[in-house]
């Protein structure tokens, strides 16, 4: 269990990386007009019929450390409570599911750049849907704080990992924040837990 965790953190890593050098290298040669998908509206990220009903006798769960919380499915466990990460799991063994929420602090020379940043993380979901590796793309606005949702294609693999994923910026006790919250399984298992996994999403509340 503990590899897989850590296969689904490298990932996240790399994605924070490669997203930072999208943002470096756009941030030096597009003009507002640029972002891709600033045209696009934004929806209100709200758990669909199916998606509260894969919920029923859950719980909240609160991650006191970064003031955030959510409804959480019977049976889940939590795994990791630290400063800036937090992981829960469903039952099973490979077959799980994963919550995975990752805090980076920005130092506040950032503040003036994080909606150019955020563009970048919608033209690089974008580009990756144009490349078949993702199969959703749009913002979201969850409990007020608008970010980028995206859900990657089914891997070629069934054991691969399938991950759903939002971010956003926020202020929280004068800190200015990444905020990522990456919900995964294999996927093969992803259609089975993809009801929890968008309701838990849609559950969350955040101070900002």
């Amino acid at each position: 269990m503990k590899n897989i965790l850590a296969v689904l953190l490298i990932a996240l890593v790399l994605s924070l990386c490669n997203l930072s050098e999208r943002f470096k290298k756009g941030n030096s040669s597009s003009g507002p007009t640029a972002a891709g998908g600033s045209s696009r509206s934004v929806e209100t990220g709200k758990a669909t019929a199916e998606q509260t009903a894969a919920l029923a006798g859950g719980r909240e769960v609160k991650w006191d450390k970064q003031g955030i919380s959510w409804t959480i499915p019977p049976n889940w466990t939590e795994e990791t409570n630290e400063s800036k990460m937090f992981v829960m799991r469903s039952p099973g063994g490979g077959n799980a599911a994963s919550l995975i929420v990752n805090i980076s602090p920005m130092g506040e020379d950032f503040a003036s750049a994080t909606d150019a940043s955020i563009q970048a993380m919608f033209q690089q979901a974008e580009s990756r849907a144009k490349n078949g590796e993702v199969d959703e793309v749009k913002w979201v606005e969850i409990d007020g704080l608008k970010g980028v949702q995206f859900r990657e294609a089914n891997p070629e693999q069934p054991d691969g990992h399938r991950r759903l994923q939002w971010m956003a910026y926020r202020k929280y006790t004068g800190q200015l924040q990444l905020v990522s919250l990456m919900l995964a399984s294999e996927g093969k298992d992803f259609e089975r837990h993809k009801n929890a996994m968008y309701g838990i999403l849609y559950s969350t509340k955040l101070a900002h």
